[in-house]
């Protein structure tokens, strides 16, 4: 007869938004759940907890991650971005003024893992077309806009940030 072994739980480090966290997670702790219930950051949401709706990422080591399909064991000493670390002292960066004055967003859900995908996507991509912007979302899940504002928000922001090289080192 096999016996279940008690879970262990391991003390991890982290820094997230540039602050050094630390927590214990069991082995099989979805860092997603770590964000949320045991650093508080509730920026990070969490729906279909498959990795197919996006609204769960975050950056790990400047990368887009599905946060509910990664261990937050294996993050231990990785360098982590939340949605709660995009503004700099309560004031939005360009993304988030873009998706602000384009009206890219209803009821919010999905905007914090899209608005971590275009960090990255932006970082790498610095003039997308609109056809690479619609394919980078096509890992979100929006039930709510249509994407028409979305997409129109993340061209805004490229072109802010094309114009302004020196804020896009805060995106």
């Amino acid at each position: 007869m096999l016996r279940r072994k008690a879970d262990q739980t391991h003390a991890i480090a982290l820094t997230v938004n540039a602050a050094v966290r630390q927590g214990k997670a069991e082995p099989r702790m979805l860092l997603s759940d770590f964000l949320r219930h045991e650093l508080k950051l509730y920026g990070t949401h969490v729906g279909c907890e498959h990795g197919v709706c996006g609204a769960c990422t975050v950056l790990i080591d400047g990368r887009a991650v599905r946060s509910c399909m990664q261990y937050a064991v294996e993050c231990d000493g990785a360098q982590i971005r939340t949605v709660e670390g995009l503004a700099d002292d309560g004031v939005l960066n360009v993304v988030q003024q873009a998706f602000h004055r384009h009206h890219a967003l209803q009821c919010g859900f999905c905007t914090a893992g899209i608005l971590m995908s275009v960090t990255q996507f932006l970082a790498e991509v610095p003039a997308p077309s609109e056809e690479a912007v619609k394919d980078m979302l096509s890992g979100h899940i929006c039930r709510c806009t249509g994407y028409a504002p979305i997409v129109a928000a993340i061209l805004d922001a490229a072109e802010q940030l094309r114009r302004a090289p020196a804020v896009a080192a805060s995106t």
